[in-house]
């Protein structure tokens, strides 16, 4: 199929190079120039593993190409893909004005029959209001359908997550969008669930604030376990065998963060209270996130009496491990209340270094977590790198002041 993916960050890239990689012609299409150039170079705007090769090898084969015209994206395909940035409110909704924007220029672009299909995550309803959108933009009348289709790709496991993806949630208001769904996904031979729009956009912010209030329930525990003399690792090694529960988000820490959760938990408050119910558990678990992040902190207070003039060395900047994404990580959290009490902070991440420089203030970052330990009081581990379960724990004590 002729694909146009609208939007060229973490999701929109992912999904479009994966379907070049089925054997489609995609063009993902941005606004961002310089992005866009970049990524016609073969330079990627963001680490995921895996994907630099699925890029470079879909574009030398012809099936993946960029652009910087919604317009020319629109004429030349036949499904459109708008993974556009939903970014949160300050009242916890969600900013839709980026996608209105497309949908305006998909319909005026539009000269034959269009799938337009919603991949960002957005509010319940979402699809009716881009319905309208396009009606009241489309001059011409051409016939179009629109569908919600959302991603459950993870950072740093995206691509697999795409090819070998649990289930396909499909949300249609006739058979025609549908089929030509089930015939792009075909090739994946995974559980398809086809539903109606608004039920389909109500799944990924299900899913996403679930996974939030497993994290949120685990680090509750956790904190349960330090004041008791119990083993949290244990606990949830002893849970997760319980098929009903499973061990995935189960590993306590310093709370989740990124991109998605937060936003997602937020906007599901919203669209909760904007339907007549207060949402109350999910509060709860935005506030054990935000006390997980107080948490770290008292931790190291305790350890050295005070932070005053300390230097704590971090590990672990970026949200998660596998990528260099630093939106909404809880390690500029601890920073931020560490350096308010006074301390010198000295940070290291395999990755997220060149977007951690752009965020943090007064940080120094160093090459290796050898560095990072030298001459520091103590060492907060933050992400859990694969890199970080090697460590030579005597030289690292050897390098602590």
């Amino acid at each position: 199929m002729n694909i146009c993916v609208v939007g060229a960050g973490h999701v929109g890239l992912v999904v479009g190079s994966c379907f070049a990689e089925l054997g489609n012609k995609v063009v993902c299409v941005d606004d961002d120039i310089s992005k866009i150039d970049g990524l016609r170079k073969g330079a990627l705007p963001f680490y995921e593993p895996g994907l630099e090769e699925l890029v470079h090898r879909n574009m030398e084969r012809g099936n993946l190409s960029f652009a910087a015209s919604v317009e020319a994206g629109t004429e030349s395909s036949d499904v459109i893909f708008l993974a556009v940035g939903t970014p949160q409110k300050p009242n916890g909704g969600v900013d839709l004005a980026g996608i209105e924007d497309v949908c305006r220029r998909v319909a005026t672009a539009m000269d034959k029959y269009k799938l337009i299909i919603e991949k960002s995550t957005v509010p319940v309803q979402t699809g009716r209001w881009i319905a309208r959108t396009i009606r009241l933009n489309n001059p011409r009348d051409i016939d179009f359908d629109v569908a919600s289709n959302p991603e459950f790709l993870r950072e740093g496991s995206a691509i697999q997550d795409f090819i070998k993806p649990d289930r396909i949630v499909i949300g249609v208001e006739d058979k025609r969008a549908a089929d030509i769904l089930t015939e792009l996904y075909e090739p994946l031979n995974a559980p398809i669930l086809v539903t109606t729009i608004e039920t389909a956009e109500l799944i990924k912010h299900a899913c996403n604030s679930f996974l939030a209030l497993k994290i949120s329930y685990i680090n509750a525990v956790a904190n349960i376990c330090e004041r008791v003399g119990a083993d949290v690792m244990k606990v949830a090694e002893g849970m997760g065998y319980d098929s009903r529960i499973g061990r995935e988000y189960l590993n306590a820490g310093a709370g989740y963060g990124g991109y998605c959760f937060p936003k997602d938990v937020s906007a599901f408050v919203r669209v909760a209270e904007e339907a007549g119910y207060d949402f109350e558990l999910l509060k709860v678990v935005q506030e054990i996130n935000r006390f997980q992040r107080q948490e770290m902190v008292r931790k190291a207070r305790n350890a050295l009496r005070n932070l005053r003039d300390k230097t704590i060395g971090v590990l672990g900047l970026s949200f998660k491990p596998n990528t260099d994404d630093m939106r909404e990580a809880p390690s500029i959290d601890i920073i931020g209340q560490l350096q308010e009490e006074g301390a010198r902070i000295r940070a290291y991440d395999p990755q997220a270094m060149r977007n951690a420089s752009k965020i943090l203030r007064s940080v120094e970052l160093c090459h290796d977590p050898y560095e990072a330990a030298r001459d520091s009081d103590a060492l907060v581990l933050i992400t859990e790198w694969e890199e970080f379960e090697t460590l030579d724990l005597l030289r690292i004590k050897r390098r602590l002041s």
